[in-house]
């Protein structure tokens, strides 16, 4: 059977930007189609006028700022018995490549979230029963497709499958961490999420670790600063409000009463880290600046999106720090995600240690 449907699921209410980014990667290797969705739905479906699985590998998934997750689709199952499900299941599952893994998926609306023990009660009932028929490979095994089930409602669902070197690892590609209690704010969470992202956790002791040095611009009252002392970084926290208490006890931080835009280190750091609130081109801006001069060898900042053309921001600020850079014969990776704990905002990170 030839797929051609994909799913996207990305945060409710940019099921727009989604779209419209994936549209231009579909350009980019040569495919076409059409995206179809709902406002504040969670997900988009993109129907393809060619084979879903050869776009799927083709465009590299870590490239998609607002998909958090994907799968080529069987054609929607609409009408499903409620008495046996499985019966109608199991035998299409048999058109989809060979998986050993089956996540279990509902939109990140509220409504999809009171769906997700029926979700998993169900892909665990599928995946013991295609195990039994030698459908699905044992949870070991080494396959080179994950298989997705996606409900919409007990009638209604998806069934699709992702490279597993291709995609997220995470049901529904959310990251969840805890709160640590100790932090000043929960905005301390997008920090954490974006190193898991954007560096390698094989890496996190020679990148993050062994007391390096840190600027964070916008800190207070502290939440990134938190993360930062945690890794065991020297920090210089640059912002007219407030910081925690706790923080400037630690002897790592040091408290820099003035605005990000007028701050300029001593000498170059490690890291610096920004989560400003203003327009995103001046933030994109002051980025390049902090780039061209050689403060950081990396940077995690922050762009706030407008109300409107969020997805065109998004682009017009990455293309100037890239081209600004490039101008001046600096090398670089620069990468952007909506994460899980952004709302209105995408992380970026940008990497100049690139020899």
């Amino acid at each position: 059977m030839l797929l051609n449907l994909l799913l996207l699921q990305c945060r409710a209410g940019f099921e727009s930007e989604c779209a419209a980014e994936f549209m231009q990667h579909c350009v980019d290797v040569g495919q076409s189609g059409f995206p179809r969705f709902d406002a504040q739905s969670g997900f988009v479906l993109f129907e393809l006028y060619g084979d879903a699985l050869a776009v799927i590998q083709a465009v590299s998934f870590r490239s998609l700022i607002f998909t958090r997750q994907w799968c080529a689709c069987l054609p929607p199952f609409e009408q499903l018995p409620a008495d046996d499900r499985l019966s109608v299941l199991l035998p299409a599952m048999t058109e989809l490549p060979v998986c050993a893994e089956l996540l279990a998926e509902v939109p990140d609306t509220t409504a999809g979230r009171e769906l997700l023990p029926f979700a998993g009660k169900l892909a665990s009932a599928m995946a013991q029963r295609l195990r039994q028929q030698g459908v699905m490979l044992p949870r070991k095994a080494r396959a080179d497709w994950r298989m997705h089930l996606f409900v919409l409602s007990g009638r209604h669902l998806l069934l699709g499958v992702s490279p597993r070197r291709n995609g997220s690892t995470l049901e529904m590609g959310i990251r969840r961490l805890k709160f640590p209690g100790a932090a000043p704010s929960r905005s301390t969470l997008k920090l954490e999420e974006a190193w898991h992202w954007f560096v390698p956790r094989a890496e996190w002791d020679a990148r993050l670790g062994g007391g390096k040095t840190a600027v964070d611009l916008g800190a207070a009252p502290g939440g990134w600063t938190w993360q930062l002392v945690r890794q065991g970084m020297f920090v210089s926290a640059v912002d007219n409000g407030p910081m925690a208490e706790s923080l400037m006890e630690t002897g790592q931080v040091t408290h820099h009463r003035e605005d990000a835009f007028g701050f300029a280190p001593g000498k170059p750091v490690d890291w610096m880290v920004c989560d400003v609130a203003d327009k995103p081109a001046r933030v994109a801006e002051l980025m390049l600046q902090w780039a061209l001069q050689g403060w950081c060898q990396e940077m995690i900042f922050n762009l706030k999106l407008p109300m409107k053309k969020r997805y065109q921001a998004v682009q017009q600020c990455l293309e100037e720090i890239a081209e600004g850079l490039e101008a001046a014969g600096i090398r670089f990776q620069l990468s952007a995600r909506h994460l899980y704990h952004d709302r209105e905002e995408i992380t970026c990170h940008l990497d100049l240690r690139v020899s």
